[in-house]
């Protein structure tokens, strides 16, 4: 009996799927690209102008993805506000693909070990923070509720940038039941899942379609997977869940591989 290879579908937006594609293929898996969002930028906005006046009393912004760092820098121009007035903040990225785009700007910033809320919830700078009386969130809409809540209940005041919103790309809906259709029947599917809302999307395709496989999720962080786990429960399917520490080509494959018994 032929030995079926793993199908992989990688739901990274569209500019960041290639190198993870490439990785897989290497590895010896199938894929397929199914982006989940897709970042469209919110107009510059008298709101968001007020918000940007109150970053001179602001001692941390945190970035929660590269998108967040092309919208809020190009928005920053429109305020009419220097990166040089803006030199005593301390900036948080939530993992090294937007540590890398503030880098662009010359900004260095705190990453997390664990690419999320709480794991930058986790990071010094925020744990030892009797100097810390305002931070600002450059996120999309949806994104990040929890970490804010957490700093507003310790009495940190939370400037709330909302710069993009993210949605199931349109491309993605009418690819979804070509993808199914070359299933072949009983394979293994792995699904990169990497935030709430591309999880919410991946629902409603599923939803929308009939399929038969054995869904293999692989989640970033520990609430993500709790999410799926509580919510695999209530639907009553068998929940195969593989945790991230991070979204990288080389932890996706090396937790694969382990979950295969691979290594």
């Amino acid at each position: 009996k032929r030995q079926l290879l793993m199908l992989f579908i990688n739901t990274r937006p569209q500019d960041r799927a290639s190198t993870l594609s490439e990785a897989l293929v290497d590895a010896g898996y199938q894929v397929a690209t199914l982006p989940l969002l897709e970042l469209k930028a919110e107009p510059f906005s008298f709101e968001l102008q007020q918000l940007y006046q109150q970053l001179r009393q602001t001692q941390v912004i945190v970035v929660v993805s590269p998108t967040a760092v092309e919208v809020g820098m190009r928005y920053l121009q429109q305020a009419n506000i220097d990166l040089a007035q803006l030199t005593h903040i301390q900036w948080i990225a939530v993992g090294q693909a937007t540590a890398q785009a503030l880098a662009k700007f010359k900004i260095e910033s705190f990453v997390p070990k664990v690419e999320s809320s709480e794991g930058m919830l986790d990071l010094p700078i925020l744990k030892q923070q009797d100097h810390l009386k305002q931070i600002a969130f450059w996120r999309g809409l949806g994104g990040r509720q929890f970490m804010m809540q957490q700093l507003q209940q310790q009495g940190i005041s939370v400037l709330n940038f909302v710069l993009y919103r993210r949605q199931c790309p349109e491309l993605s809906v009418l690819k979804f039941p070509t993808i199914l259709k070359n299933f072949e029947s009983h394979q293994q599917v792995a699904v990169l899942i990497s935030s709430e809302a591309s999880w919410n999307n991946w629902q409603q395709l599923t939803s929308q379609n009939h399929v038969e496989a054995e869904w293999i999720y692989l989640t970033l962080g520990e609430r993500l997977t709790q999410l799926l786990t509580h919510s695999q429960a209530l639907l009553n399917q068998a929940s195969n869940i593989i945790q991230l520490e991070n979204l990288s080509a080389s932890e996706i494959i090396h937790r694969m591989r382990c979950w295969q018994g691979k290594v």
